[in-house]
């Protein structure tokens, strides 16, 4: 392991965050010697980044910690192009209406780990279509495509991993690189920004980047890139059985985001414990020696910190609280969980059961509904469901003025009457 003397690079090498380093020594250097500027990319192809965006953004959020200026850079003129980095499809196209939304809802994300303003280590938040659609496409070709090798380009992974898998790449994708590059040149130039870092699957651009960057800025600037985070089962991390993982609350509940972190295994805990909170090291240390039930506590702060950090002390407590009502006191219904309204006239006709788990999204069809009743892993107000063709009526609402359906231990919904 490569002993830094940075605060930055230490912090980040001790935590996990560290894959590959352009000039490990020279960027330690940097570090030591001046208040570093660097950034990361985000594509605007949702209204909210996910958990699988979360390491890049806990890299801008030390990097801020240890004194120096992370950038946050939207990628509204990139999104319009779409990135071909570690997929086997081309991206669909976004309308640039759409893409502003998204660009001001995800904005809204960064500002729990960052803190903006004019200081000299204050986050930036900047938006590349300030200059790619502005480009004139004959002069940008003859200024920045002429200093590259199409040779290189088919050797990055992103151009590369495609051809192999003799996927389609479009024209307009393999264009996706020189852009990336560019953002750096432009970064470099007006913020004086000298590294940028990323994924993994992210290094070939990067590399593309620096080499721009002394090419046109006759600077030297840095890469670094994060590994690629998976859980020890191999499955992809931000991933959950319903999908992903958003960072808006309005996208994914607070309460659901606890409990995603709450099911960590136990292969992971430590390491998600160093990667996606800022809990102290001696903490963390303090924690790995847990074993066999004593791991569910470290899991419990995981999940706790991990949802204070994006959503904030309050929700998480209030997650916590919830959860801890639920599934150790045995309470019929905790108010916070999450809950969804259905009209009076649908309980007063009967609704089905296998109905009501499809619409409380515990199940995709009644099918499915039906497999899990036989299965004994739905209940209704905490009551095994044994009965598929059970139609819930006014009489299902408990005391708290609702209907509690679950599926396994850890998957509730309430159902409310619409106001």
């Amino acid at each position: 392991m490569t002993a830094f003397k940075s605060e930055f690079l230490h912090t980040l090498n001790e935590r996990g965050f560290i894959h590959q380093c352009s000039d490990p020594q020279g960027l330690d250097k940097l570090f030591s010697t001046e208040t570093v500027t660097a950034y990361t990319g985000y594509d605007c192809t949702a209204p909210s980044v996910h958990v699988g965006n979360l390491v890049s953004m806990m890299m801008l959020h030390w990097l801020q910690k240890t004194g120096h200026r992370p950038i946050a850079l939207m990628g509204g003129g990139t999104t319009m192009v779409g990135d071909p980095s570690g997929r086997d499809e081309t991206r669909q196209l976004l309308t640039a209406e759409k893409i502003q939304s998204n660009k001001e809802s995800i904005r809204e994300i960064f500002a729990n780990l960052l803190d903006f303003g004019d200081g000299p280590n204050d986050a930036v938040q900047a938006d590349n279509a300030d200059w790619l659609l502005d480009l004139k496409y004959i002069d940008f070709l003859r200024d920045v495509g002429s200093k590259f090798s199409v040779n290189q380009m088919l050797a990055r992974d992103s151009v590369k991993l495609r051809l192999e898998r003799e996927q389609p790449l479009s024209f307009i994708e393999f264009n996706y690189m020189i852009l990336q590059a560019y953002d750096y040149t432009r970064l470099n130039k007006v913020y004086g920004c000298r590294l940028q870092m990323g994924g993994s699957d992210q290094w070939g651009n990067i590399v593309s980047g620096i080499d721009l960057c002394r090419r046109m800025n006759n600077t030297e600037t840095f890469a670094l890139t994060t590994p690629l985070i998976t859980k020890s089962d191999g499955s992809k991390m931000g991933k959950s059985v319903d999908g992903a993982v958003w960072l808006r609350a309005d996208m994914y509940s607070p309460y659901d985001y606890w409990q995603f972190w709450r099911n960590t295994g136990d292969a992971d805990v430590i390491r998600f414990l160093k990667l996606y909170t800022t809990l102290p090291m001696d903490e963390v240390n303090r924690l790995a020696a847990l074993e066999g039930n004593e791991l569910n506590e470290a899991k419990k702060i995981l999940a706790t910190e991990a949802t204070a950090l994006i959503h904030g002390r309050a929700a998480a407590d209030e997650a916590a609280e919830t959860a801890r009502k639920t599934f150790e006191s045995g309470q019929a219904a905790a108010a916070n969980l999450p809950t969804i309204e259905i009209n009076r006239s649908d309980l007063e006709a009967g609704m089905g059961i296998l109905n009501a788990f499809v619409t409380a999204g515990l199940a995709k069809s009644n099918g499915e509904a039906r497999r899990n009743i036989k299965g004994g892993a739905l209940k209704l107000n905490d009551k095994a469901i044994t009965d598929d063709s059970l139609s819930l009526t006014m009489d299902a609402m408990n005391d708290d003025g609702v209907i509690k359906l679950s599926m396994g231990k850890k998957k509730h919904i309430l159902l409310k009457l619409a106001d």
